[in-house]
């Protein structure tokens, strides 16, 4: 995109946003990127709940109201009046959102005969299949034009939780139904249009994404009247950007340039514990990772600290767990497999384990959990050599590596990582390594008995101190059977002009700029 000079976009109120990436589509149920969500669901859309900026309570949003049933299967959402939809230059709605647009945003998820369910080929509703949804809903019903209810199989307490997340995203059932009239489903995924605070105007493929202030939107028009993502993928380009006032704020700074950032008085920085982890992926299925010795011997062959030395400049720490620290139900017992290399080559020798190759996956893209996963890719590929164990690194533009990397019979380890989306362990253990998410977020393929029924178990009770403990032993389950090499936990740090305004930074790591606005 063309420079953006701040005295003239301050005045304009546009705000310029130096994304990381391009999002995969703009349809939020169709996948699990970060990238994606924040180019989507923060922008455009809306959920029955939403998270209170800064927490990770659940609070009203699309629905102002709720109420659940004794035995807890049934929620009933009351829908908050007179909430309109975007006019854009593509569509313009008649009404205002009603019980159909939740029930066909849930319902295009749920039922695969479902016209709108394979509308993008080859696509699957990951996150909602991940989530256990399709075997925990029963049903879900308008009971009149502002009521919906939902009916469950079984109790499940991260719910509410669940229904603030962006996969769970409220559609215009108007939009779709015009889309599907004119044989132009997939628009709905390249031309999105919501209840959201700003309304998509267009896409300039891997260079910008434009939008506008809704002025009608329910929760107050916002203060900046324009919103740009400029695709900026390089670290140090988009520091280059931010410190020449081509943008506002930026994502995922290089470690080493932190300080400077600090230092610099045209800058702030928002710092906090982010509630992530990195980890190394093998294929469980496939021959010789389907050994747990194996995983486990690789994983003591890697040197964590230094991948946080030289990655994050120590603004992380070393994983052992698969769920963060700052995390309720985290394991602190578990010990962690120490670094070992020639305990690590014995081990690979007693399972009959000589001269391995595999690859190693690294990430086109700077995450919150791995900034650079290139670089982190090279230390595990020295650290494999020293136990005789031969790496190549491969790599895909980032949309093509997350797809790649679901696949079942997926070659080699690959470096991935999560952000929790809703400050429940659920969303990391059952999400991430579930039986239910082989294919999917289970970029391990691993699917353990006696790890899913601790994890299934936990979702079902709504005692914290006994879903602690049984999250505790799926810990201990997960160390054992090593499906990951757990790598770092990371600080998540935001600088941005002096200027910007109202930005509140999210322990889930999204970014939403609702309620952001510009000195003048």
């Amino acid at each position: 995109m063309a420079a953006t000079v701040l005295s003239g976009a301050a005045s304009a109120k546009t705000f310029v946003y130096c994304s990381e990436g391009s999002p995969e589509g703009f349809d939020p149920g169709l996948y699990t990127a970060g990238t994606t969500f924040d180019a989507a669901a923060h922008t455009v859309y809306n959920r029955l709940l939403e998270f209170k900026p800064g927490t990770t309570e659940a609070v009203p949003g699309l629905a102002e109201s709720w109420e659940i049933s004794d035995d807890g299967l049934q929620y009933t959402f009351k829908l908050r009046p007179g909430v309109k939809f975007q006019t854009t230059e593509f569509f313009t709605p008649t009404r205002d959102l009603n019980a159909d647009d939740v029930v066909f945003s849930y319902e295009r998820q749920l039922k695969a005969d479902h016209p709108w369910n394979k509308y993008v080929p080859g696509t699957a509703w990951e996150y909602f299949s991940g989530m256990g949804f399709p075997d925990l809903i029963a049903s879900i019903e308008k009971v009149d034009d502002m009521t919906v209810k939902f009916t469950l199989k079984q109790k499940e307490a991260p719910f509410l939780a669940n229904v603030a997340m962006p996969f769970a995203s409220i559609m215009s059932k108007e939009y779709a139904d015009k889309l599907e009239a004119d044989g132009k489903m997939n628009q709905l995924n390249q031309m999105p249009l919501g209840t959201g605070p700003f309304a998509f105007v267009a896409y300039q493929q891997d260079a910008a994404i434009r939008y506008k202030a809704h002025p009608d939107y329910w929760n107050g028009k916002q203060k900046i009247d324009d919103l740009v993502f400029a695709i900026t993928t390089d670290a140090a380009v988009r520091y280059q950007k931010l410190k020449a006032g081509e943008c506002h704020l930026m994502p995922y700074p290089n470690a080493a340039d932190v300080e400077a950032m600090k230092a610099d008085p045209a800058l702030k920085v928002m710092e906090q514990e982010g509630l992530n982890v990195a980890y190394l992926a093998y294929n469980s299925t496939q021959a010789p990772f389907d050994k747990p010795e194996v995983r486990k011997a690789l994983n003591m062959a890697i040197n964590k600290q230094a991948i946080v030395d030289s990655v994050f400049q120590g603004q992380a720490t070393p994983a052992k767990n698969p769920i963060p620290p700052t995390m309720w139900s985290y394991n602190d017992a578990v010990e962690d497999d120490k670094y070992d290399p020639e305990a690590a080559k014995k081990m690979l020798e007693d399972a009959g384990v000589k001269d391995l190759s595999m690859k190693v996956w690294a990430m086109p893209v700077a995450r919150p959990y791995m900034l650079n996963a290139r670089r982190a890719a090279e230390l595990i590929q020295s650290d494999f050599a020293k136990v005789g164990v031969k790496v190549e690194i491969v790599s895909y533009e980032w949309a093509e590596y997350l797809e790649r990397s679901k696949a079942k019979d997926r070659d080699g380890a690959v470096i991935l990582g999560w952000t929790g989306d809703n400050g429940d362990p659920d969303n990391f253990l059952h999400t991430l390594l579930g039986c239910a998410a082989v294919g999917g977020n289970n970029r391990a393929q691993w699917c353990n008995e006696e790890f899913d029924k601790l994890v299934n178990q936990a979702k079902t009770t709504t005692d914290q101190a006994e879903r602690t403990k049984l999250y505790e032993e799926a810990q201990v389950v997960f160390k054992r059977e090593a499906p990951w090499a757990t790598l770092d936990h990371s600080l998540s740090v935001v600088p941005m002009r002096k200027e910007v305004q109202g930005f509140v930074q999210s322990p889930l790591g999204d970014f939403a700029f609702d309620g952001v606005d510009l000195a003048e």
